[in-house]
């Protein structure tokens, strides 16, 4: 397996549509960056989340989560409050190519004021937008800016197709289209 550059990202998101919209450069601009990097791709937040909330104490199960549990926030910026999270979808579309896994890992500005984001893998032949958990480990208020940079994804293409991608299989999570809830 190997780490892809900057040129094959580029070159997948233009013949193969692998990252939609595709920003080719790396955009600043008093922004948190987004675009194309180095080794990466540096994804964007949408402006839509969904905030982890305790007002109707519901217990939260992945098998049966009850959708009172977040709070909708539709707006440029989300505050989320302290030792919480939001979940959130990228801007980009993404259609991974069938030898190709993307890894995601968070940008050092919102990882030096205590928020980190997680999402799983992106697997062979998944496509859709990605649901991102950003978790504020603080205990303070912490803001997000959509539009903006929130995490990069580092792509890794195996020597050899695997037997059994994410589209055989029917993943639950194919071509999520907002933010994602979890599904059983």
């Amino acid at each position: 397996m190997t780490i892809k550059s900057d040129r094959w990202i580029h070159r997948m998101a233009q013949e193969e549509g692998m990252i939609e919209p595709f920003e080719p450069a790396q955009v600043r601009d008093g922004t948190i960056s987004y675009g194309l990097s180095s080794y990466g791709y540096d994804i964007r937040v949408a402006p839509e989340f969904k905030v982890f909330t305790n007002v109707h104490n519901v217990i939260v199960d992945p098998k049966s989560f009850d959708e009172r549990s977040f709070v909708d926030v539709n707006e440029a910026e989300c505050v989320i409050p302290p030792n919480s999270f939001a979940l959130a979808r990228t801007e980009e579309y993404f259609r991974m190519p069938r030898n190709v896994l993307a890894i995601c890992v968070g940008k050092s500005t919102y990882a030096r004021c205590g928020i980190v984001v997680n999402v799983t893998p992106l697997e062979p032949s998944w496509h859709g937008y990605l649901t991102l958990e950003i978790s504020n480990t603080t205990p303070l208020p912490a803001k997000i800016y959509g539009g903006e940079g929130i995490a990069q994804l580092l792509f890794f293409q195996g020597d050899e197709p695997p037997r059994t991608a994410y589209a055989d299989r029917e993943g639950k999570y194919q071509n999520q289209k907002g933010v994602t809830l979890p599904r059983l």
